[in-house]
């Protein structure tokens, strides 16, 4: 598998580029349309943690294991929310999709859609990943849907595995797509953003 390094990704309505510390006042922005920190199985953070935030996704970036990108509208510049590929694992060309939250306005839109097809795109056919993963809470179930409809595969759960921001102990649900199955998913998600809308 190539070095995952910083790219910026564009297609459709939106761009990813890499996510930098100038991206917090849209972040916050993006994460109080709908106060979506409130949720207590996601990942989005308060506004007095978003500098946080970005400094750790940063960090991971250093360490070798995360990049994250802001998600941008393509037209304005606009940030609408965050997205990384994540527990990079070179030796056995994995790597994972997460940290994946968007304004609450562009949810359910051809945001994530988009989105996921520019990051399998370039995980499959640029960086020569085998596997893409998906982790999310048990209790997160718009997160585990939106995972399905993409046409990852659930793998199980890890029950005990990781601490809430309210201090509770989570179960992870994984999935994962291969470079095998990504032909056909590729054609889904494309069809799902060209076909007709009622």
């Amino acid at each position: 598998m190539k070095p995952v390094t910083p790219t910026t990704l564009a297609g459709g309505p939106i761009r990813l580029v890499p996510l930098t510390l100038e991206h917090v006042p849209g972040l916050q922005a993006a994460a109080a349309d709908g106060e979506l920190w409130n949720l207590r199985f996601t990942s989005v953070p308060a506004p007095d943690e978003t500098v946080a935030y970005v400094e750790a996704a940063l960090a991971g970036q250093a360490a070798g294991h995360r990049l994250p990108f802001a998600v941008l509208d393509a037209s304005t510049g606009e940030v609408l929310g965050s997205t990384s590929y994540h527990d990079i694992v070179p030796a056995v060309e994995r790597v994972e999709i997460g940290y994946t939250w968007y304004a609450q306005r562009v949810q359910r839109s051809a945001v994530n859609t988009t989105a996921k097809l520019l990051l399998l795109t370039h995980a499959f056919e640029t960086l020569g990943a085998r596997l893409v993963g998906w982790r999310t809470d048990n209790f997160n179930h718009a997160s585990q849907r939106a995972i399905e409809r993409l046409g990852a595969r659930r793998d199980g759960v890890i029950r005990h595995h990781a601490l809430r921001r309210d201090g509770t102990v989570r179960d992870t649900v994984m999935y994962s797509l291969t470079a095998g199955e990504w032909p056909e998913v590729k054609a889904h998600l494309q069809w799902q953003l060209t076909r007709p809308r009622a």
